[in-house]
Parts: structure tokens; sequence; C-alpha cells
């Protein structure tokens, strides 16, 4: 799918050619007695994907908000396109584009409708408006959707709608929060190309998602947040290397293995095995290029190596080692 950049790109007349998109400085934050944020510093350059993780109640939904001008911060600057959204919070608004959770659509009025009201209360001139809001529903799939009032669109069109809404006004910077909830992999798919060509485009992109596979396409770098602290920055191999996760393998051999079966294999670590049925060992790995010395060694006291699997660590096994399994049930 060839997507248009000039549908995403901003004038460059509206748009500073680098530099901080988004910028937090020290953010605080508290409710009551508890804290939510409590010193968080990240920025967005243009043309980058920065990918804001977390799990429940660790401080991303407080964050999007003071970014957004919906809440002012206990203490701590907040800028958008160097706009300060304690001085200057109009051109800081102008220059943001929100994509929310929840859709911000009105549901009696056509996809095209949608757009043009909301070009319009950012500032647009009509007649532009309705040109890019053309244009953006090209590029999210929705091209011969226009005259359909919204309550007839499903999960996925909708939530393409709702992003095509927060980026009608050429925004130097777009926050996007949970955008892929509850949608098809078609639908996922031209969200993940519109949202790179904006990127391309120059657009300043600030990404949140509980979905690990989605930050580790998308992302340039990842801002990773936990009980209203940065736990980690850095992009996913950097997190991964952080968090100290190894290659692991499970092997399945016709005879038990006994402790100790790998001795001699330098940087192989056996695990204890919780796996059902069969014969089977685990251990981790100092890199994959040990796998055919651990199966031949594993062939050769075990019998025969039935099967195995070698697990590559990922984004998500740095998110559960950096923030714990515990489960998190705080909105």
């Amino acid at each position: 799918m060839k997507l248009e950049r000039a549908a995403v790109s901003t004038p460059a007349a509206a748009r500073p050619n680098s530099g901080h998109m988004i910028r937090a400085e020290d953010l605080r934050k508290r409710y009551g007695h508890r804290v939510a944020l409590d010193g968080v510093s990240f920025t967005v350059n243009a043309g980058e994907i920065v990918g804001l993780l977390g799990p429940n109640g660790a401080g991303k939904t407080t964050t999007l908000s003071i970014l957004s001008g919906v809440i002012a911060p206990d203490s701590g600057r907040a800028s958008i396109a160097s706009y300060d959204l304690a001085t200057a919070p109009r051109l800081a608004r102008q220059s943001l584009g929100l994509v929310p959770q929840s859709l911000a659509l009105y549901p009696t009025l056509t996809a095209l409708e949608n757009l043009v009201f909301f070009g319009r209360i950012q500032g647009m001139a009509a007649r532009a408006a309705l040109r890019h809001a053309r244009t953006l529903l090209e590029e999210v799939g929705l091209g011969d959707r226009a005259d359909n009032v919204v309550n007839e669109f499903s999960g996925g069109m909708m939530r393409r709608l709702n992003i095509a809404c927060g980026m009608v006004h050429f925004p130097a910077a777009i926050m996007l929060d949970e955008p892929t909830v509850g949608v098809d992999p078609q639908s996922r798919g031209r969200i993940f190309a519109v949202v790179e060509a904006a990127a391309q485009a120059g657009g300043a992109i600030l990404y949140s998602t509980h979905y690990m596979e989605e930050a580790e396409r998308l992302c340039n770098r990842i801002v990773l947040i936990d009980h209203g602290k940065i736990v980690a920055q850095g992009t996913d191999r950097e997190l991964i290397a952080l968090a100290g996760t190894e290659p692991r393998i499970e092997i399945m051999t016709k005879k038990a293995l006994p402790p100790g079966w790998s001795n001699g294999i330098a940087g192989v670590g056996e695990l204890p095995w919780d796996g059902v049925g069969g014969f089977a060992a685990a251990a981790t790995l100092r890199t994959l290029d040990q796998v055919p010395d651990v199966i031949r060694r594993a062939g050769e006291i075990g019998g025969e190596v039935v099967e195995f699997r070698v697990h590559r660590p990922n984004l998500q096994d740095a998110f559960l080692k950096l923030t714990g399994r515990a489960l998190r049930d705080t909105p």
C-alpha cells in the first residue's frame, strides 16, 4: 500500500524543522496521598516514534493528560513543538494531534463531516479542511465511506477515523493512546502504515500501547514507566539487554537428562523444568550460537533429541523483568 506523504505532513511554515516536538521535564503529580508521577522526563523528536509502556496504574494516562493539556502537573514542565503548555497552551494544543483511547467521534455525523468539524475547530479554513479530510479518508481506507454516518461503522473503521480526526489539522506532534484496541488485523495494519507515514513525513509520535509486538515493530525508542517513574528508556534491544534476559532452549529427549548434563558448555545455565510429559530440560544460553552444542550434548546423554524450542528474548520478557509479574488492577 502506497501512502501519500502530503496527507500526513505539515506545511514547513507551520512546523519547526527538527528538535524536541514533545518534551516532559520532571513531571510530578499527586492525587491525594497517591503519587501518580514522580519526576518523569523524556522527549520525542521530529520524525520519531516513541512508545510509552507500563502496567496499569503506572502513570501513562496521567502523563498523556498533562502533555495534552487536560490537567496541569503539580510541578515540572511540558511542551509541544517548543510551546510551553503552561504559558502558551493554545499554541501547544494547536500543534498537537490527540488520538484518545475512548473514541472522540460524533456518531450521527458522516466520516467526512467529523473530519471537517475537527479541522475547523483547530482553525483550518473550510476549503482546506475539506480537501485534507478527503485525502485522509483515503489514507485510512475509508474513502468510499466518506458520506456514511459513523454509527454504521465497525469498531476498526471507527478507530481509523479516530486517528484521522487527530491528524486533520497537520499537527507537529501526535499522541496515540491504545489506538488498536479491539480492531481486526486489516485495520491494525492500516493504522501502522498511517503512523509510520506520519513519522516519515516529520511528525513526532508518542504511541502508548499494551501490545509489546506493536512497540517492537513501530517504535524507534521506548519509555517504560512504572509506579510514576521512568524505569528505563531506549531501543527495544537496549531494554532487553538492560533487563538481562537471555535466550532459552527447551529440549525433549528419549531418556531423562540428569542434573549437570550441560557441564562443560560455558555460559549454559540449567533451569528447573515445569513442562508436562516426556523427558525434558530447559536451559539459558549466553548466545544462540550455543544451540548446536547444547542439542548435541542432550542427544548424547538423553539418547535422542525428540523436540526442541528456542526462545529469543523479546520486549515482553524485558517488560516483565523490569516491572514484575504481579497483576495491576489500579486504573
